[in-house]
């Protein structure tokens, strides 16, 4: 091969090497991003429309920091001014109106540039009251979900459309991307009769679809008989992540900071009930794990030696000020994700949890993970030695399945 190349015509060689060239920069290029501003959210689309939907009617809505247009305005505001438009209140999730509470329950309180009342759907009360719904002719909703079964903002929706429908209020969805992109379906689906507030539907760890689609589905499979409408994006692939719309990242929860911590988070969280620290309290929620019980270099050089796809981990120390092991010294890793397409969460967090549990079975507390992964038998399949691997290719059937549902409520293309 060599003794033919080296008679090439020095042409023909410079030809071949330009295209050698532009090849292997074309494959190291990043994904392709919208240009800024040309994804519309569903309030765009909303003032757009005129605010057609909500003219003569009373608004309630479900909304918090994440709720802004494309400009910046919050919903809040942009409703408050809208002609025809009357907002009569606001109801807020798990984090508060302003997604900064790291309290176990949220307050009522009141807007203080619209003087609205604020009522907490993370309080007392998870669902809206009848006292709440009075006077109020629509619901509306219009927050950032993070695209992972767990995330309480979809339970949030879900009771509030109940409500909705039990007082035949009309529920509206500003339709949002998901942050996660459309395509990637991940992890276990849920077992049954494990529904609870981080487990509203039987869902794999990551669906892949907005929250208008979810709505969509959840009003059929669960037969909630709301009046549904949803305002959709415009312009948003399925193929795209919330990176690469153009849109500004506002955090949906404090320690959702980044994007990339955003794709980590589905496999990492799985993994505090099991007695480590996910970096809650530290500047890197998320992109660290440990413990004060765990050896860095020892955890470290088995994770490497386990070739996840998309990753790579650092020994680190850190100490964190929220969470398990607040202000104490945790021993651990550091992830870096390498490769976003090839990246897989839940495939690393279960190789994660395979690795704490063979290298500290007395300290790690494998069992307790169900608590959000949702699936017995993978519990009890990585209990037993089995390979994260094979236990993934265990769950096709059930995704295929859940595919086939999924596929009637898309969306977007």
């Amino acid at each position: 091969m060599f003794r033919f190349r080296s008679q090439l015509a020095p042409s023909l060689l410079t030809v071949l090497l330009v295209f050698a060239q532009r090849s292997v920069a074309r494959n190291a290029e990043p994904p392709r991003k919208a240009p800024d501003g040309s994804v519309l959210v569903g309030v765009d689309v909303l003032e757009e429309q005129n605010f057609d939907p909500l003219r003569g009617k009373r608004v309630g809505l479900i909304t918090n920091q994440t709720g802004v247009d494309s400009r910046g305005r919050r919903t809040i505001d942009v409703l408050a001014s809208a002609p025809g438009v009357k907002l009569v209140a606001l109801f807020s999730p798990e984090h508060g109106i302003a997604g900064d509470s790291l309290n176990d329950s949220v307050g009522d309180s009141t807007d203080k540039a619209t003087v609205l009342p604020i009522y907490s759907l993370y309080g007392k009360t998870r669902r809206p009251t009848d006292e709440m719904l009075k006077g109020i002719d629509l619901l509306l909703f219009d927050i950032q979900d993070a695209g992972v079964r767990f995330y309480t903002y979809i339970t949030t929706m879900a009771y509030s459309m109940e409500a909705a429908a039990s007082h035949h209020i009309p529920f509206v969805i500003l339709d949002r991307p998901d942050p996660l992109g459309g395509v990637v379906i991940e992890g276990p689906m849920l077992d049954p009769g494990r529904t609870s507030f981080t487990a509203y539907f039987p869902l794999p760890v990551r669906y892949a679809m907005t929250i208008g689609e979810l709505a969509r589905m959840f009003n059929a499979e669960n037969h909630i008989g709301a009046d549904l409408q949803i305002v959709l994006s415009r312009n948003w692939r399925r193929s795209w992540a919330y990176d690469q719309t153009g849109l500004s990242w506002i955090s949906p929860s404090p320690s959702l900071r980044t994007v990339n911590q955003a794709f980590l988070y589905p496999g990492v969280e799985i993994l505090q009930a099991g007695g480590v620290s996910v970096g809650r309290g530290t500047n890197t929620p998320f992109e660290v794990l440990g413990a004060p019980w765990i050896d860095a270099e020892t955890l470290t050089a088995e994770l490497n030696g386990r070739n996840v796809p998309g990753v790579r981990f650092e020994a680190t120390r850190f100490t964190p000020t929220d969470g398990p092991y607040t202000k104490q010294s945790c021993p651990g890793v550091k992830i870096q994700m390498t490769d976003r397409a090839s990246f897989r969460s839940v495939r690393m967090g279960l190789e994660i949890a395979d690795a704490l549990h063979r290298l500290y079975p007395e300290q790690f507390q494998l069992q307790k993970v169900i608590t959000l992964l949702g699936s017995q038998t993978t519990i009890d399949r990585l209990s037993s030695g089995d390979a994260p691997r094979d236990i993934i290719a265990s769950w096709s059937d059930a995704l295929d399945k859940f595919r086939e549902m999924r596929e009637k409520y898309l969306l977007y293309h």
